[in-house]
């Protein structure tokens, strides 16, 4: 209604410049209005794209309380697979990819439930090997995500929207715990090389200067290039895990 209002406005303004026989100023003023509707249009069609681009990635979600996989005779949920999409669908936009698209969205679903059944297979490894969770550090962890809300009441309400209730959210915690630890003692990063982060190095470097962007030194930017590495190794020792688990795993894909 705002909008509408300014652009009266600004005609009726027009009109009165016009009639004094200010006529540059009269052109200026049109000309204004029409770029604040053109401004106003092309908002329009960003929003609408926007909510068209929304209604295609819900409509790859599928029925929360839908068995989407058994690993080992565990149901892995639509509601897991949902959430887990999210995500796979926002990477693959963060790359400049339309994951909606016919091909696209296959790699998307396939992608999805390659996650979660990797996933469900490290965990019941790791329940197999004995790794627990103590109440004290999966109250520790609650207590650092409840920080990130101001109130408790917020914090609730988010916990409303996620469909989720304590118990649930308390069990998550416990299993990301249980998950770290077998991570942590199953598969460590590991030393990384001198060599190997200097090759890393230049190739950024090199990157940097094609793009015309200011390339730090390499002392600065060595913590992050030497972590980097490590979460590369542990994901590589982490797919060639779950593809022996996968060996003598009884999986059932239901979509």
């Amino acid at each position: 209604m705002k909008k509408v209002m300014l652009s009266l406005i600004t005609g009726l303004m027009a009109v009165v410049l016009a009639a004094c026989g200010g006529n540059e100023e009269s052109k200026e003023a049109k000309n204004d209005d029409k770029a604040k509707t053109a401004e106003t249009d092309q908002q329009k069609d960003q929003q609408k794209q926007m909510e068209e681009m929304q209604k295609k990635l819900e409509a790859q979600q599928v029925d929360e309380k839908k068995t989407v996989a058994l690993v080992n005779d565990e149901k892995i949920l639509g509601s897991d697979y949902n959430s887990v999409l999210q995500s796979t669908q926002g990477q693959m936009q963060q790359m400049g990819q339309d994951p909606t698209s016919k091909e696209a969205a296959e790699q998307v679903k396939k992608q999805t439930l390659d996650s979660l059944v990797g996933q469900t297979l490290l965990l019941q490894e790791a329940n197999k090997k004995g790794y627990k969770a103590s109440d004290e550090d999966v109250k520790k962890q609650l207590d650092e995500t409840k920080k990130q809300f101001k109130t408790e009441k917020e914090f609730e309400a988010a916990l409303k929207k996620s469909g989720m209730d304590m118990k649930t959210l308390e069990a998550q915690i416990a299993d990301d715990i249980k998950f770290r630890q077998y991570v942590e003692k199953e598969v460590p990063a590991g030393e990384i090389s001198a060599e190997e982060i200097q090759k890393t190095y230049d190739q950024y470097a090199e990157q940097g200067k094609s793009s015309g962007q200011e390339v730090p030194k390499l002392e600065e930017v060595k913590p992050q290039i030497e972590q980097s590495l490590q979460q590369q190794k542990q994901q590589e020792q982490l797919a060639q895990k779950v593809e022996e688990l996968k060996k003598n795993a009884k999986i059932d894909l239901k979509i």
